[in-house]
């Protein structure tokens, strides 16, 4: 039987009331780890009370670019009291977007630095959110020592070979599966041993659920699309992707 992992999702109760089917729902279409990312010092305590409950669920703790105004203290302190918690995967999501707002551009890069130097000095991985920012995205990064994924990648392939050159995974979800997304023709070009599935749920659901609630069962339609994409098995997809999250997230 194959074993999948959701890589990237937000299980908050902000979108979702009924928490305990969705865990149910993802383990019966074989997504046995969920891994669930923060972006606020409120969901950040959520999550991780989620992944106590649930012991397929781990957690990413981060502040999201738009979320600057956030205390920076209050955040490494939940970092440092959960540095020793097995649940505790990666620091994200975290990154730069410029899409809506492009006059705090100062404030997220800071941010981004910010929570950069925290994962080095504890060496943990990274999940990127780069929208509209490659190049200041790029560029930061470039001066951490640091490791992880590009969260919902959708850049070109020049984009993308910059980032493997970098040694950075990609995180691939129901974008790929829109009917006018470009980005197939990229995620043909690189190696199914730098992805990783994810939903971003609630958001970004795949084809045919376009435009509905996302929710982690969805990843088996993501892993089918890749399988066909590359023209592989179900199996081939399951077994690389499943030693891609241990090789990132060590789970």
């Amino acid at each position: 039987m194959i074993t999948l992992t959701d890589t990237h999702s937000h299980i908050f109760k902000e979108y979702y009331d009924n928490i305990d089917e969705i865990i149910a729902n993802a383990k019966n279409n074989n997504v046995n780890k969920i891994i669930v990312a923060g972006d606020t010092i409120k969901s950040n305590l959520e999550i991780i009370d989620l992944a106590k409950k649930y012991n397929n669920v781990y957690i990413c703790l981060g502040i999201f670019p738009e979320n600057f105004e956030e205390s920076l203290t209050e955040f490494t302190k939940i970092v440092e009291d959960n540095i020793n918690n097995p649940k505790f995967v990666a620091l994200g999501e975290i990154g730069l977007d410029f899409y809506h707002d492009k006059t705090h551009k100062k404030e997220q890069i800071e941010l981004l630095e910010y929570q950069l130097k925290l994962a080095e000095k504890y060496h943990k991985p990274v999940v990127i959110h780069s929208r509209n920012a490659t190049e200041y995205t790029i560029n930061t990064l470039k001066k951490y020592k640091v490791h992880g994924v590009i969260h919902c990648f959708s850049g070109s392939l020049e984009t993308a070979k910059i980032y493997l050159k970098m040694g950075y995974y990609f995180g691939i979800g129901g974008v790929m599966t829109f009917k006018n997304s470009n980005i197939s023709n990229v995620i043909k070009e690189i190696p199914l041993d730098r992805i990783l599935l994810e939903t971003d749920s609630p958001y970004l659901a795949p084809t045919p659920y376009r435009g509905m609630r996302n929710e982690p069962k969805n990843i088996k339609i993501i892993a089918e699309y890749l399988a066909k994409l590359k023209g592989i098995t179900l199996d081939d997809v399951s077994k690389q992707t499943e030693e891609n999250v241990s090789d990132v997230f060590d789970i």
